[in-house]
């Protein structure tokens, strides 16, 4: 194996956190740093003491670095993956990787064009509990799985501004939110068929029109599944939902069922358990660093020298979804 050389390029918490436990790790060299902030900048230099401040993702490609670590706002992750491929570096980016399935589509073709390696941050997937979950599915002991309920209510809401804007976010709470629930059904049945998707969004309180003409703050959203099954999701901002946070998803199958809910209005804190009619068994429970094993995963493979892989295809299979949902 050997040690990526890496850039970040956007280190706000988010890009901050993903950096820590990659440093943590200790399987890649951060040697570049790009941020409009300098006060962020000079945050991520402490916890990566040998890396060089940069202008921009241009100073990042003039490093020759191996790999980026993207976390900027949503409207410029497609055509800065892009930028970073076609110049030979593999890229990490925070979800959504495009705002729609074409801006995917083209980052996908960019990563197999230039063979490198692109990963996204879904990060709820490397959960102690949605591994353990996934597992059981997989291995068929919860029988036929016939219904899959998925909710992410943010009491909060996001804090900056390009989050409202629809042309810089691609959308509000689902694109957000309802991004990461997409992908864990799919990705816990691996990627069956979506046949059918019905939505309905809202923007405070209001019904909005299909598509929206502006960011939503409540949806529902239903798909129906090749196999018969039916996944049912709920995703919001701002909910006066009496906590900080109510999370879940929830697999049933016709020999049992299985759930990952977060603990007390917690962000961070999930518990997962496995049901048998009225009784229920402990699968996984906290502590558990989970936020940034998806970028640990991605260095790891860059390492081990992994390049494009087809399964990166299945993101487009997401954004989708995600068009569907929006009647794009």
């Amino acid at each position: 194996m050997t040690r990526p050389r890496l850039g970040f390029l956007g280190v706000g918490w988010i890009g901050r956190h993903r950096m820590q436990a990659i440093v943590a790790a200790d399987l890649a060299e951060i040697v570049a740093i790009a941020d409009p902030s300098p006060e962020m900048a000079a945050e991520a230099q402490k916890l990566a003491l040998d890396a060089k401040g940069v202008a921009g993702l241009d100073g990042l490609l003039e490093a020759k670095l191996d790999g980026i670590v993207i976390a900027t706002p949503s409207a410029l992750h497609a055509e800065q993956s892009i930028r970073a491929l076609s110049r030979g570096a593999s890229v990490f980016c925070q979800k959504p990787l495009g705002r729609t399935a074409a801006e995917v589509q083209a980052v996908i073709n960019a990563a197999r064009k230039a063979d490198r390696l692109i990963g996204v941050d879904f990060s709820y997937r490397h959960t102690q509990g949605m591994q353990r979950i996934r597992d059981i599915v997989r291995a068929g002991e919860l029988g036929k799985i016939f219904a899959i309920d998925l909710v992410f209510h943010n009491a909060y809401g996001p804090d900056k501004r390009w989050f409202y804007d629809r042309a810089q976010s691609g959308g509000g709470c689902v694109m957000d939110l309802g991004v990461h629930l997409v992908d864990l059904a799919l990705w816990v049945l691996d990627f069956p068929e979506v046949t059918n998707v019905t939505s309905k969004l809202f923007g405070g309180g209001e019904l909005l029109g299909c598509p929206p003409d502006r960011v939503e703050d409540y949806a529902v959203a239903t798909l129906e599944l090749a196999s018969g099954a039916v996944v049912q999701l709920a995703c919001s901002w701002r909910l006066q939902a009496g906590r900080d946070a109510i999370i879940s998803a929830t697999f049933y199958g016709t020999n049992g069922g299985a759930t990952l809910h977060n603990i007390d209005g917690s962000f961070y804190d999930f518990i997962a358990e496995r049901y048998r009619g009225t009784a229920r068994e402990t699968l996984a429970t906290p502590p558990d660093a989970w936020g940034g094993r998806a970028a640990v995963y991605w260095v790891s493979r860059l390492a081990a020298g992994a390049r494009f892989d087809t399964g990166a295809e299945r993101l487009i299979t997401v954004s989708r979804v995600l068009d569907r949902i929006y009647g794009r």
